[in-house]
C-alpha cells in the first residue's frame, strides 16, 4: 500500500489549464473589489459578507450533491475538524486580511505581495511532510520570484505618498501565510475525501466565520440601504470565487500543491493587466521585467508538462 507521503504529482496537461484558469479567473478579485470600493463606497467586511452570501447557494448545491454519490465517503471528526479550520483560514481570515489590505495598495502590488504564498507551501510542505522540491520547481520559483522582487521594488517608487502603504502590504502578506496553510491542508485532503466536496465544505465553514463577524461587527444599515454593491458581490462570487475555486481544487487533485503554487504565478499578471486597463493603474519598466520573468517561470513548468504528464 502507498504511502501518501510518497505520491508523485507530475504537472498534467489538464491539471496545468485548470491552474491557469483558476489562477486567471482569482485574480480578478482584485479588480472587482477595487471597483466596489471606489464606485460604492462599502467596507471591506461588509462586501466580503456579501460575497459569501451570493456564494452560498451554490456551494450548498455542491455539498448536497457530493454527499448523495454514492461513492461518498463518510467523514470522521478530525477531517469535520480540518475541513473547519482550513475553510476558516483560507477563505475567511485569508479573504478579510486580503480585503482589508486592498483599501491601501493597488490591486497589482496586492497580487505580487500574495504571491509570496508559493514559497511558504514549498517550505511547509518540506518541512513537515519531508516533501523533495525538484530542479525544476527550484528554477521556476528563482525565475518568478526574482520578477516579484523586481515588481515590488519599482512599485515602492511610485506609491511613496501613501500612509498606508506598509500597513497594507503586512496585511496582504499575512494573508500570503494562511492561503498557504489552506493550499497545504488541500493537497492533503482533497485526494482522501474528493475537490467538490472539500471546497464545498471549505466554504461553507468559511461562510459561517464571515457571517458571524459580520452579525457582530457589520455595518448592517448599509446593507439595507445600498443596493450598488450587490452586483459587485455577484461578480465576486460566482466570477472570482465559485468557477476559480472548484478548478483550483481540480488542479491541486491533478498536479499537487507544489506544481500549482508555481503555475499559479500567472496571477499577478493577469492582475497587473487588468489593473491598468480597469483601473488605470501605472504599468513600470520594473514591472514590465519582473512580468516578463514570472511568465517565463510559467511557461517553463508548462513545457515540461509536455514530457511528464499522466
Amino acid at each position: 500500500m502507498m504511502v501518501e507521503k510518497s505520491k508523485k504529482y507530475s504537472v498534467s496537461m489538464a491539471g496545468f489549464i485548470l491552474a491557469i484558469l483558476g489562477a486567471v479567473l482569482f485574480s480578478t478579485k482584485a479588480i472587482i473589489v477595487k471597483t466596489a470600493f471606489r464606485d460604492a463606497h462599502t467596507d471591506a467586511l461588509t462586501l466580503l459578507a456579501i460575497r459569501m452570501i451570493c456564494s452560498l447557494p451554490f456551494y450548498l448545491a455542491a455539498a448536497l450533491f457530493a454527499s448523495n454519490k454514492k461513492d461518498n465517503v463518510k467523514l470522521t471528526n478530525r477531517q469535520w475538524i480540518s475541513i473547519g479550520i482550513l475553510g476558516m483560514f483560507g477563505y475567511y481570515l485569508s479573504s478579510l486580511l486580503d480585503f482589508v489590505g486592498l483599501q491601501y495598495i493597488s490591486a497589482g502590488l496586492e497580487r505580487l505581495i500574495l504571491f509570496l504564498y508559493p514559497s511558504f507551501v514549498l517550505l511547509i510542505n518540506a518541512a513537515v511532510f519531508k516533501e523533495k522540491i525538484n530542479g525544476i520547481q527550484k528554477l521556476a520559483l528563482l525565475l518568478t520570484y526574482a520578477g516579484v522582487v523586481l515588481a515590488y521594488y519599482g512599485e515602492l517608487h511610485i506609491d511613496t505618498s501613501n500612509p498606508h502603504f506598509f500597513v497594507g502590504s503586512l496585511l496582504i502578506f499575512t494573508c500570503a501565510i494562511t492561503y498557504a496553510l489552506y493550499i497545504v491542508g488541500s493537497g492533503k485532503m482533497i485526494p482522501v475525501i474528493g475537490a467538490t466536496k472539500f471546497t464545498a465544505y471549505t466554504m461553507l465553514a468559511a461562510t459561517v466565520g464571515v457571517l458571524m463577524h459580520f452579525l457582530i461587527k457589520g455595518n448592517h444599515q448599509q446593507v439595507l440601504v445600498n443596493n450598488n454593491f450587490w452586483h459587485y458581490g455577484i461578480l465576486l462570487a460566482i466570477v472570482a470565487t465559485v468557477i476559480p475555486s472548484f478548478l483550483i481544487s481540480n488542479a491541486l487533485k491533478k498536479i499537487g500543491s507544489n506544481n500549482l503554487a508555481i503555475i499559479s504565478g500567472i496571477g499577478p499578471v493577469s492582475t497587473i493587466i487588468q489593473a491598468h486597463f480597469c483601473l488605470g493603474e501605472k504599468i513600470f519598466v520594473e514591472q514590465i521585467a519582473g512580468t516578463l520573468l514570472v511568465i517565463t517561470g510559467v511557461l517553463l513548468t508548462g513545457w515540461k508538462s509536455r514530457d511528464t504528464a499522466l
